[in-house]
């Protein structure tokens, strides 16, 4: 009986120790699952949409040439637009950059929306006789600064910009050109970073927005753009559409909704913007932390757009370019390394993943260095690209806890950051 019984204790724990290792093998299968769903997602959000897109421009362009659209012999009435608060340390240089474009001036119109300004901005704008200011008290937001000032232009072409930046002398004849197509009704111009030696910041600020820059313009080849930046967009006017006076990317929201009436954003490289970098990484957080909120704002007024049956290759451009930067693709990359951790410790293959494990540990490890670096103010591109990587996705997820924060209120507004003298 005793033999028994202890055969019977001997098969019930073979099948117990069984399902352990059938369960734990189940659970190494699961996460090596996520591991490179995670990796593949990270990788085409940031490497694989730019080579897709690339391809697919190029068979596109093989089949069917691009065509020049060219400037009409009379050129149209435009507003230049400028949502401006407390700007008195820029207005000069800007209106010197005004007078300096290359537009005829009895068609070019330059209208000042200052909100809640309260330094000398509006008494420096008075001595500007071609200037129209719309000047109201109360301060709320770039967002409602445009609500209100839009509709009150008269010109069939808006050209939004912003009060630091200075735009090139063609910039307002090149990004009126693309609108010679009907189905155009957003024309987003180019941001160029202002290169500094002394802020490591600029140069790789610069190097991400030429990266930018160039899925921009192989989206717009492919289909439309994918957005509009601040710095320099315009809109046929009719298209605009108020949008609530708390948006945080007034320039994105607006422009996709353009796109989503069923016209496409050009992008016009020949039409750009000349911007400083931002004074210092600290500066750099604030701007990144409100484009990450912003952006993740944007996901849940933009929802309709998440529909592929309705907007087709504008919903995958969407996807692809914007939705998974601003919401899962963070999340996932620092996920990698806690996953690549459970598989090296507890799988059959840990040569292989100790192997990119430690690939991951010299990525970090060079963005650590390179934090350290800026902050002794030395700069090193190649340590500093993969700390502004990581920089910017932490700021998403900084951008979370902003946008809570932020429940409830009813503005726009927020803190400029500075940006290098």
């Amino acid at each position: 009986m005793k033999f028994f019984n202890h055969e019977i204790c001997v098969c019930a724990h073979l099948t117990q120790t069984r399902h352990a290792q059938k369960t734990c093998a189940e659970m190494r299968k699961t996460i090596e699952i996520l591991f490179w769903i995670a990796l593949a997602i990270v990788f085409y959000t940031y490497a694989g949409y730019g080579i897709f897109l690339y391809l697919l421009v190029r068979v596109k362009e093989a089949l069917c040439k691009r065509t020049r659209i060219e400037l009409p012999e009379e050129l149209p009435e435009v507003t230049l637009l400028i949502a401006a608060y407390n700007e008195e340390a820029v207005i000069a240089d800007k209106m010197r950059n005004c007078r300096a474009l290359d537009y005829p001036a009895g068609r070019l119109k330059i209208v000042w929306v200052t909100d809640g300004s309260n330094d000398r901005t509006n008494e420096l704008l008075a001595g500007y006789p071609e200037v129209t200011v719309l000047f109201a008290p109360e301060r709320r937001g770039k967002t409602a600064a445009l609500n209100r000032g839009v509709p009150l232009v008269t010109t069939p072409l808006v050209v939004f910009t912003d009060a630091n930046t200075m735009l090139g002398p063609e910039a307002i004849r090149e990004i009126i050109r693309p609108f010679g197509d009907p189905k155009v009704g957003c024309v987003a111009g180019e941001k160029r970073v202002v290169q500094s030696r002394e802020q490591a910041a600029a140069s790789t600020e610069g190097i991400y927005w030429k990266y930018e820059s160039k899925l921009k313009e192989w989206d717009d080849r492919l289909y439309t753009a994918v957005g509009a930046a601040g710095e320099l967009f315009a809109i046929r006017r009719e298209l605009f559409v108020a949008m609530p006076d708390d948006t945080l990317l007034d320039d994105f929201i607006l422009s996709m909704r353009i796109a989503m009436q069923g016209y496409r954003i050009a992008y016009c490289k020949n039409a750009y913007a000349l911007e400083e970098a931002s004074a210092d990484m600290t500066e750099e957080g604030k701007r990144k932390v409100r484009i990450a909120a912003g952006g993740l704002q944007s996901i849940g007024r933009l929802a309709p757009l998440l529909n592929p049956l309705r907007y087709g290759i504008l919903w995958w451009q969407y996807l692809s370019h914007r939705v998974l930067r601003w919401s899962v693709t963070p999340i996932l990359l620092f996920a990698l390394v806690p996953l690549n951790i459970a598989l090296v410790a507890g799988g059959p293959h840990r040569i292989f993943y100790g192997t990119i494990l430690l690939l991951q540990a010299v990525f970090y490890g060079c963005a650590l260095q390179g934090y350290r670096l800026s902050q002794r103010k030395i700069k090193n591109k190649l340590l500093f690209v993969p700390y502004y990587f990581l920089f910017m996705n932490l700021n998403v997820l900084r951008g979370i806890a902003y946008l809570r924060r932020r429940r409830g209120q009813q503005t726009g507004a927020w803190e400029k950051a500075k940006r290098a003298a």
